[in-house]
C-alpha cells in the first residue's frame, strides 16, 4: 500500500504536494464513509423501532362486531377516507421495498429494499474511492490516488462485515434486525469488498510494473494470501454451495477469515491501517464470548454444576425426511415465538463445537398446562377441556424444547442415523436468537408453512390463542395453511393442534386448511356435520370414521381426532395461496398480517399475491387492510 510511495514509479514523478495530499485524503475518506453509514444505520434504527412501539402500542380496538369473518365484509367502510392515505401510502412502500423482487433461477430473490442497499453501497464505496483523484498537473483518475485509497476503503469496512456476521451485534441491538436478516448485508458487502481489494491490486501491479522485486518482501506475500483467502470464501459463499453443502462452507468459512484478517494484518502493519484489522479481532472474541457463557449457563448440568436434569435429547425418526428432536426445557431459558437456537451436538458433528440454527417449535408457555381439575374461576379459562395426563404426544409442544429438523445430508443425515438407532443425543443449546413476531395488535393473522416450517408458524398460532385468551390480543381471525408431503405428517402436531382449538375462545375464528401435496390419489376435503361436543365445537358424529386418503393409507376419525373439528379441512394438491390471501384481504379490516415459513416457490407465490392491486394505496385508504408480510428464512441457506 503506502509502502509503494518511497517507490520511484517509471513515467511517474509525483512531487511531495501530491503525496500529502493523497495521504491526507486517504485517512480523511474512510473516516467519512463511516459518518455516512453510522448516520444510515441510526436512519434505519429509528423508523425500525418507531415500527416497533406503533405495533406494540397501538390502540386497542372493539372488534365484537366484526369477530364473524362471514360478515366482515359488511362493517368494512368502503368510502375514500383522506385520512388513511398516509396508512396507504405505508403499505405502498411495503408492497415496492419488500414484495416486488428480482428473481435468479428457482432459488435465489432479492427484494427490492435489498437491491437498493446493493446498489447504493456499491455506488457509495466506488464514488469514495475515485472522487478527487485528479493530481495537481491536471491528470483525472490518477492511479497514484485511487490505488491505495481502494485498498483502505475495504480495510475500513472489515470491522462493521465482521459485527454483521457475528451472532451478538450492535448493529442488530440499534437497528432490532435480526442477525440472520443481516447476514445477507454481511456478504454482500464482503463480495464488494472484494471487488474493491480486486481493484487495490491491480493498480497496484500496474502501478509498479516489473512487479516480481517485490515478491521477497512479506507485506505483499501476506497481502497475496488475504486476498486468496477471500476469494475462496467468496466462491463458496455462493448460495448453491451454502444450501448443498453447508459444512463445507462452514469449515471454509472459519479457516479462510482467520487466513484473511492474519494476512491483511501484517500488510497492512507497515503503513499504520491495523487500525481497521485489530478491532475485528476484538468484535469476534467477543461474540464467541458471549456465545461460551450462554452455553455454560444454559447447559450447566455438563460442566459439573450440580442439577437434577438431564439435558440429553431424544431424537425421534418422524419420516424418511424429518426428525424431531426434544429435551428438557431449562428453567432459565426463555425464548418466544419463531426465534432460532443453535445446537451443538458433538457426537453427531464433525467438529466437538459446530452449532446448526433450527426454529423452536415448542412455546414458552404454562396455559397449556392447566389441568382440568384446576380450572381457574376466571370465566376466560373455562374452555380447558383436555387435562394434563391426556396431553399424549402434544405435551412436549409445552414441556419441553422441541425442533423439527428436515434430513438432507451432512450433519442432519448422521442425525437420522442416530434416530433410527433410538440413541440418546448429548445437546448443547444456545440462544434464542431471532426477533419474534409482536402479533398483538393484529386484527387478522395469516400463518403459512411448509413441511418443517410448521417449526415456525405452530408456536405463533398457539402464542395468538394464548394472547386472545388473556386479553392480550385484538386478533379476531387466524388462518392457518400447512402444506406436507405425506398425510402421515399430520400426527406430528394433531394432539398439540386438537387442545389449542379446544382452548380458544369463541371471540376467536380459526380456519386450518392442510394440503398434501404427495398423494397419489385424490384426497377430498373433509366435509364437517354440525353435531356438537362437550367443548362446544362442531363436530363429527361420535361412532369412528375412516377417510382413505393415498396408497391405502388413511386416518382414523373419531371424537378426539382434529378432523372432526368444523375449523380444519383437509385436501390434496398445493394450496392456491393467491385465492386464500386474495379473500382473507378481501374479508379483513383494519390490521393484518402474513407470515411465510417454507420454500422460495412458497414466498414467491405469497410474495405476487399481495403486491397490486390485492394490497393497494386505494384499497387501504377505502377502509382494507393494512397487511403486513414476514417470510422466515435462516439466512445461511
Amino acid at each position: 500500500m503506502d509502502a509503494y510511495m518511497n517507490v520511484p514509479v517509471p513515467g511517474s514523478a509525483p512531487g511531495p504536494t501530491d503525496k500529502s495530499l493523497r495521504v491526507a485524503r486517504n485517512k480523511l475518506y474512510p473516516m467519512q464513509a463511516w459518518y455516512c453509514i453510522g448516520i444510515f444505520i441510526f436512519i434505519i434504527a429509528i423508523l425500525q423501532w418507531a415500527s416497533f412501539f406503533h405495533s406494540k402500542f397501538v390502540g386497542r380496538r372493539q372488534t365484537s362486531k366484526t369477530s364473524d369473518p362471514e360478515h366482515a365484509s359488511v362493517h368494512r367502510h368502503h368510502s375514500f377516507s383522506w385520512r388513511r392515505i398516509p396508512l396507504g401510502l405505508v403499505n405502498a412502500y411495503r408492497v415496492i421495498a419488500f414484495r416486488w423482487t428480482l428473481e435468479f433461477g428457482n432459488s435465489y430473490t432479492l427484494n427490492m429494499a435489498e437491491v437498493f442497499v446493493t446498489m447504493a453501497y456499491i455506488g457509495f464505496l466506488f464514488v469514495w474511492a475515485f472522487i478527487n483523484t485528479t493530481d495537481l498537473e491536471g491528470q483525472a483518475l490518477d492511479i497514484t490516488y485511487w490505488c491505495n485509497r481502494a485498498g483502505i476503503l475495504a480495510a475500513s469496512q472489515f470491522p462493521l462485515i465482521t459485527a454483521l456476521g457475528t451472532k451478538n451485534n450492535i448493529v442488530s441491538l440499534i437497528t432490532g434486525i435480526s442477525c440472520d436478516k443481516l447476514n445477507y448485508v454481511h456478504r454482500m458487502m464482503s463480495r464488494v469488498v472484494f471487488i474493491l481489494l480486486c481493484v487495490h491490486a491491480s493498480g497496484e501491479v500496474v502501478r509498479n510494473a516489473p512487479f516480481q522485486p517485490y515478491l521477497e518482501e512479506l507485506w505483499l506475500i501476506c497481502g497475496i494470501i488475504a486476498i486468496v483467502a477471500l476469494t475462496i470464501l467468496c466462491i463458496v459463499s455462493l448460495r448453491p454451495i451454502r444450501a448443498q453443502a453447508y459444512e463445507l462452507f462452514f469449515y471454509v468459512h472459519f479457516s479462510m477469515v482467520l487466513t484473511f484478517l492474519v494476512g491483511a494484518y501484517f500488510h497492512t502493519q507497515n503503513d499504520t491501517m491495523t487500525q481497521w484489522i485489530v478491532p475485528c479481532f476484538g468484535i469476534w472474541g467477543l461474540d464467541r464470548f458471549i456465545r461460551a457463557l450462554r452455553l455454560v449457563v444454559f447447559n450447566h448440568s455438563y460442566f459439573g454444576f450440580k442439577s437434577g436434569i438431564t439435558m440429553d435429547a431424544t431424537a425421534e425418526l418422524l419420516s424418511d425426511d424429518f426428525v424431531r428432536l426434544r429435551f428438557h426445557r431449562p428453567s432459565h431459558f426463555h425464548w418466544t415465538p419463531g426465534q432460532t437456537a443453535y445446537l451443538i451436538m458433538p457426537s453427531v458433528s464433525r467438529l466437538p463445537f459446530e452449532a446448526h440454527p433450527f426454529t423452536i417449535a415448542s412455546v414458552n408457555s404454562a396455559v397449556f398446562d392447566v389441568p382440568e381439575e384446576q380450572k381457574p374461576a376466571s370465566e376466560k379459562y373455562t374452555q380447558i377441556s383436555l387435562a394434563e395426563g391426556d396431553l399424549g404426544s402434544s405435551a412436549p409442544f409445552w414441556k419441553e424444547l422441541v425442533f423439527f429438523i428436515n434430513v438432507r445430508q451432512g450433519f442432519t443425515a448422521r442425525l437420522k442415523d442416530a434416530a433410527s438407532k433410538g440413541d440418546k443425543v448429548k445437546v448443547f443449546v444456545d440462544g434464542p436468537y431471532g426477533p419474534s413476531p409482536n402479533l398483538g395488535s393484529y386484527d387478522t393473522s395469516v400463518l403459512i408453512a411448509g413441511g418443517s416450517g410448521i417449526s415456525y408458524t405452530l408456536p405463533v398460532l398457539l402464542d395468538i390463542i394464548e394472547r386472545v385468551r388473556t386479553g392480550e390480543s385484538n386478533c379476531h381471525r387466524v388462518v392457518f395453511v400447512w402444506s406436507i408431503r405425506s398425510v402421515e405428517h399430520i400426527h406430528w402436531i394433531d394432539e398439540a393442534l386438537v387442545r389449542a382449538l379446544r382452548l380458544a375462545p369463541s371471540s376467536l375464528s380459526i380456519s386450518i386448511h392442510i394440503h398434501v401435496t404427495g398423494a397419489a390419489a385424490p384426497v377430498d376435503t373433509l366435509s364437517q356435520s354440525h353435531g356438537q361436543n362437550n367443548d362446544a365445537k362442531p363436530v363429527r358424529d361420535s361412532r369412528s370414521d375412516i377417510a382413505e386418503l393415498q396408497d391405502g393409507k388413511a386416518v382414523e376419525i373419531t371424537n378426539n381426532s382434529l378432523f372432526v373439528m368444523e375449523s380444519v379441512k383437509l385436501a390434496n394438491g398445493r394450496p392456491d395461496l393467491p385465492a386464500i390471501l386474495r379473500d382473507e384481504v378481501k374479508a379483513a379490516t383494519g390490521r393484518m398480517s402474513v407470515s411465510v415459513c417454507g420454500s422460495q416457490s412458497i414466498a414467491r407465490s405469497v410474495r405476487g399475491a399481495l403486491r397490486f392491486p390485492v394490497s393497494s394505496p386505494l384499497s387501504v385508504a377505502s377502509g382494507g387492510p393494512s397487511v403486513t408480510l414476514h417470510i422466515e428464512s435462516f439466512g445461511y441457506a
